[in-house]
């Protein structure tokens, strides 16, 4: 009777440690997929959340612009219960104000931060440490170095400096003398579109950049900085401008210096568009959407809720031409007069760029 209760006190502990082991292999699992959903995202964040967007600046009107779809969508977000409160600050183009900032925003314990970097370097470590806390951390448009973030997303800005270069070497018919203007120095999506051009320009010699030139994303600085070079170079065949307001600035600057008009590349900035209408220019363009701050901030609460997100999101670049210019042009009025036209933008999008 003995022999035969320790077969069965033997065969439950069996069943038991069996039972327990499988329990166990079940919790690891769905521990392990819940944290591993999305980077940075450690499971133990519930609604609704608290969002840091750590701006750069906000004087440029994209910036604005940008600011005000990533306050729509959380208007939209707080309705559905899942964000209670927005932080917002302004780092005024200083890229150490802006790491005070995101330090300011975990201490806080926010549980996502949206950040445009005013260095692609120098964030690094605050933002690590952010995803070290388990905070969201979302980057978007001008890129941080490390990988340790939520998501990175982008449109292609090599695709965006490549794409740019060849039309104007098309335009030209591979021979002419071009400037080129650039964004804010240090600034990653300003310095790639330039890299993304330059394999073009090695490629097609009979280009000559004379000279170039890095001014912050407005009109007015641009056209300053455009009236010097058109002073100390008579002869310009090109204008491969690699920013709307730039682009706006150039053309405002032949137009007051009494230059004709050049081939001129840029972006979906309205002033831009208006003048290469009214002027005939022959011009190209394409779209860093605002909306990519909406996105930046859906795609936050997507991951803090346990769903998998990219770890880069590859926004498409349109283009903007000559059969294309009148159907931004028509939504004109919608936007401010030094704005930017940007396409239109809502959940059914966001859901498709995160799937791919």
């Amino acid at each position: 009777m003995k022999n035969s209760e320790n077969s069965i006190s033997a065969s439950r502990r069996r069943h038991l440690l069996a039972g327990a082991a499988a329990a166990a292999t079940l919790l690891v699992f769905s521990t392990s997929t819940a944290s591993a959903a999305a980077n940075c995202i450690k499971g133990d964040r519930k609604a609704p959340y608290t969002i840091g967007w750590a701006n750069i600046y906000s004087v440029p009107t994209w910036m604005k612009q940008t600011e005000g779809t990533i306050t729509a969508e959380v208007d939209e977000l707080k309705k559905a219960g899942l964000v209670k409160d927005l932080k917002i600050t302004d780092a005024q183009g200083n890229a150490q104000t802006q790491i005070q900032h995101i330090q300011s925003m975990i201490d806080a314990n926010v549980d996502a931060i949206v950040v445009i970097a005013g260095s692609s370097t120098a964030l690094d470590r605050v933002i690590s440490d952010a995803c070290d806390k388990g905070i969201a951390v979302v980057n978007f448009d001008s890129l941080v170095s490390t990988d340790k973030v939520t998501a990175k997303i982008n449109t292609d800005s090599n695709e965006w400096g490549a794409t740019a270069a060849k039309w104007m070497v098309s335009q030209l018919g591979g021979k002419g003398k071009i400037i080129v203007m650039n964004g804010p120095a240090g600034i990653s999506v300003s310095d790639d579109r330039r890299k993304g051009a330059q394999p073009v320009l090695d490629a097609n010699p009979g280009i000559k950049v004379i000279t170039e030139t890095n001014t912050e994303y407005n009109v007015a600085p641009a056209q300053e900085a455009m009236t010097s070079l058109l002073f100390a170079n008579p002869e310009i065949d090109g204008v491969l401008s690699l920013g709307g307001a730039l682009s706006a600035g150039s053309v405002l600057a032949f137009e007051r210096q009494g230059r004709d008009q050049v081939p001129t590349t840029g972006e979906n900035a309205r002033q831009f568009l208006e003048l290469w209408k009214e002027k005939g220019l022959k011009g190209w363009a394409t779209m860093q959407p605002n909306w990519l701050g909406a996105l930046s901030v859906y795609t936050a609460v997507q991951a803090l809720q346990g769903k998998d997100v990219p770890a880069f999101v590859k926004v498409p670049l349109p283009v903007i031409d000559d059969s294309s210019i009148g159907s931004y042009l028509a939504r004109a009025d919608k936007f401010p007069a030094d704005g930017y036209i940007y396409s239109d933008y809502d959940k059914a999008l966001f859901d498709k760029l995160l799937s791919k």
